[in-house]
């Protein structure tokens, strides 16, 4: 009999704030930290979402020793922000996992050199974190392209079911580059606008960057103040295409189907799903084929890529902080940009800020190279 698992403590870094409960304020009021920003080579402008750097350094300075300043990247400073309040509130053991979910890391490491740092390893990356924090054991690092935060939080719960730690710091990030700006570029995948997620004059993604942190465990105590169970997990390829999603949702499916399964839960007890919702023309047509597929036409959905953009590695991680924070707070936030239905299936697209009783969430991702991923958490009181 699997063990049950549960998700205690969060926080995220975004460019909406340092923090949840300024992120959530944010969210509540409408606003977005897509803007137009000039990021490669000072010339050419993006829509991006960007944590602006004076305010993270800033904020660098309030928590962490000035001389340390110069040690760490811009990447390297959002994750220490984003999990140092969680490293605070739980002990660190010999039994705890230190898991990084990231699809680039310091991949600006790379501008302008002609050898190849230590620091552009995952592995490294990984390793600093963990030994500045103190982690006893050898960090995992999840970077299975955009699906990477959903899965990191899969990777945890599964080893600690198997008995390999009795609890796990998960942490997710990515920032936006010259070379990620570049790639999306060339696929012409970058929107010229603010993205419209399922809407009939979507064109494109906007990149995002954050970081976000998740404490995840076996063990209950009275002074926490909120907990999920991560009821079900999947993730499954479907091997269609090295970009492009397939076009009869056979993988997120699958995905979503072996969550509800192990879960337990049928469509109908599905009270909110966080979509991936990229904005581009077969993402959003396959999740609403995916979701139709599974009878989950009529569950209030939304995607929260116009209010942060598309943070890769990070995406699926601070999304589910954000789907908690919306059942803790009883209130669904809306599609942002969303106006006329663009994709041939109906969904239950959110369009304003609304009350609403949420138990049980259904948090997917797709990504690069035919993977999907689907999670189903439960609100506990």
């Amino acid at each position: 009999m699997n063990r049950e698992i549960y998700i205690t403590d969060y926080n995220c870094v975004t460019p909406l704030g340092f923090d949840v409960k300024s992120n959530w304020k944010a969210l509540l009021e409408g606003k977005s930290g897509v803007a137009l920003h000039k990021v490669i080579d000072n010339h050419v402008a993006f829509f991006v979402s960007k944590i602006d750097s004076e305010k993270l350094e800033i904020e660098f300075n309030r928590f962490f020793d000035s001389a340390q300043n110069d040690n760490f990247t811009r990447l390297e400073k959002m994750f220490l922000l984003s999990l140092k309040p969680l490293v605070e509130r739980h002990n660190i053991t010999e039994e705890t996992a230190f898991i990084l979910s990231t699809t680039k890391g310091n991949i600006s490491l790379l501008k302008n050199k002609t050898d190849l740092p230590e620091g552009v390893y995952l592995s490294n990356l990984a390793q600093k974190l963990a030994d500045f924090f103190g982690f006893k054991t050898k960090p995992i690092v999840v970077s299975n392209a955009c699906v990477s935060g959903v899965m990191a939080i899969s990777v945890a719960k599964n080893m600690i079911q198997a008995g390999k730690y009795k609890d796990a710091f998960v942490i997710a990030g990515d920032e936006i580059s010259e070379f990620v700006i570049s790639g999306f570029n060339s696929f012409q995948a970058i929107g010229s606008e603010p993205c419209k997620p399922y809407d009939k004059n979507r064109n494109g993604i906007n990149i995002g960057e954050a970081t976000a942190a998740v404490y995840i465990t076996l063990e209950l105590n009275q002074n926490e103040k909120f907990k999920f169970k991560v009821l079900g997990d999947s993730a499954i390829n479907d091997a269609n295409h090295i970009s492009g999603p397939s076009r009869t949702g056979d993988g997120l499916f699958a995905s979503i189907q072996n969550a509800m399964k192990e879960a337990k839960v049928s469509a109908e007890q599905i009270d909110f799903i966080s979509a991936h919702g990229t904005a581009t023309l077969y993402n959003d047509e396959m999740e609403a084929i995916a979701f139709n597929r599974m009878e989950l036409q009529n569950v209030p959905l939304n995607s929260m890529k116009g209010y942060y953009g598309h943070c890769l590695g990070a995406s699926g991680l601070l999304e589910s902080i954000i789907s908690m924070e919306a059942a803790l707070q009883n209130t669904l936030i809306p599609s942002k940009n969303f106006e006329e239905i663009g994709i041939s299936q109906d969904l239950n697209i959110i369009k304003e800020n609304q009350s609403a009783e949420i138990k049980y969430i259904l948090k997917t991702a797709s990504g690069f190279g035919g993977c999907n991923a689907a999670i189903v958490f439960e609100k506990l009181s």
